[in-house]
């Protein structure tokens, strides 16, 4: 029988076991990690102490973009994220562009956190080659997402609350001198590098996009309807509460010029022998945490891609033993560590810059065609993300976007010859 267009319910469904918390968590997991000790960095050697605006910018445009998906999310709670919800509001070659986008650009985030993992680890240690830490790594968080998705909240539970714990002291720790230097943060905003601070601020959203792992995760989220928009919105304004004082505390201890090399090793200007350790512990942990929701969802849009025959059918096999897709998840990995030969963090984070504006632009386009009975949110938001994103994609350098452009193309080109 054929199936119609936009229909996957006939396939293996996935277990509806995150709650709220859990959802949060995943939410903060996948935020709070390479953004807070990787593209804070690059963020401020771009624009300086403007970093902290380039910072409310971009969680400006990642709430626009939240609102979008929330309410996409609960209409359609299924794996796949702005994949299916291409499919399903716009048209197949939208939807497609949006999921070909989206494993370019979080393949190319987990490759970031897997070789932010290994610098950090290669640096404490004085190892010299960390590009078998990376990969080794992204073998350890591949088994751990084969376990199941209820053993992977549970270990992303507690990876995220030692992540938070460790920046929470060095924000308490670092808060009352940085108070008192006042020149760090000179000037806060420059006119004549108005380029560099949207530079940043397209950089700084690519770290708070992992609200958008609750979405593709929708199938397996409770009671989506009321879950996921409370999740997403309390995950965003979390995330840029403890963003902003991280880069606040961090500026105006060290110096921006500190701060581009890594928030670990700045946090040794500040008065307290244990902050140092403790904020390495924390790097290396968030990095995982980031790393084994990226896999999570990027194996859910490969799970969707192959239901609907974009990728091969293998992909779209469920384990029953773990109610995982297991194909799925290998792929994701094995591509993961194909990037992180690369070997290059800020390639690799620019690169995800946009690729990711160009999904979520899709996103944005995704939710203005609702119906007015579909909605939670005004409209406005949806219109002000996608002109956000549109504009931002192209701030960074301009090989990178036309390399995306391209890639578009290919992808394009592989569903029509996939499919014929």
């Amino acid at each position: 029988m054929q199936r119609m267009p936009g229909e996957t319910r006939q396939q293996p469904q996935l277990k509806r076991v995150i709650g709220l918390p859990g959802a949060m968590m995943m939410g903060l997991g996948s935020i709070i990690g390479t953004g807070v000790f990787v593209s804070l960095g690059i963020g401020a050697g771009i624009a300086g102490p403007s970093v902290l605006l380039a910072i409310m910018l971009a969680a400006g445009v990642a709430m626009c973009n939240g609102l979008s998906s929330a309410q996409l999310a609960a209409n359609h709670p299924v794996s796949g994220g702005t994949y299916e919800y291409g499919h399903r509001w716009l048209n197949p070659s939208l939807g497609f562009t949006a999921g070909w986008m989206f494993l370019c650009a979080k393949s190319a985030s987990a490759a970031t956190a897997a070789l932010g993992f290994a610098g950090y680890i290669a640096h404490t240690t004085g190892m010299g080659a960390s590009l078998p830490l990376a990969v080794g790594v992204v073998v350890l968080v591949t088994v751990i997402a084969l376990s199941g998705i209820e053993r992977s909240n549970r270990v992303n539970i507690v990876i995220v609350s030692i992540v938070i714990l460790a920046l929470m002291i060095f924000v308490g720790t670092g808060f009352s001198s940085a108070v008192k230097n006042k020149a760090a943060f000179q000037p806060l905003f420059d006119g004549g590098k108005l380029t560099d601070l949207l530079q940043a601020t397209a950089l700084m959203f690519v770290a708070f996009t992992g609200y958008g792992r609750i979405a593709t995760l929708g199938e397996e989220v409770a009671e989506p309807r009321r879950t996921i928009p409370r999740a997403v919105i309390v995950t965003l304004l979390i995330s840029m509460a403890l963003y902003l004082s991280v880069a606040f505390v961090g500026i105006g201890v060290n110096g921006f010029e500190n701060l581009d090399g890594s928030l670990a090793l700045a946090s040794k200007s500040v008065s307290n022998a244990a902050l140092p350790t403790v904020m390495l512990v924390g790097a290396t942990v968030a990095m995982v945490s980031v790393l084994l929701n990226l896999v999570l969802g990027l194996s859910r849009v490969v799970l969707a891609m192959g239901r609907r025959g974009d990728l091969p059918k293998a992909t779209a096999r469920i384990s029953e033993s773990t109610s995982v897709p297991a194909v799925a998840t290998v792929v994701v990995a094995v591509v993961i560590a194909g990037l992180v030969c690369v070997g290059d963090v800020k390639l690799t984070w620019s690169f995800s810059a946009f690729t990711v504006l160009v999904y979520y632009a899709i996103t944005n386009l995704c939710a203005i065609r609702m119906k007015p009975g579909e909605r939670l949110y005004p409209i406005w938001p949806a219109y002000l993300g996608l002109a956000a994103c549109l504009t931002l994609a192209f701030f960074v350098d301009w090989e990178i976007w036309l390399t995306g452009l391209g890639l578009i193309i290919i992808g394009l080109a592989w569903r029509a010859c996939f499919n014929r």
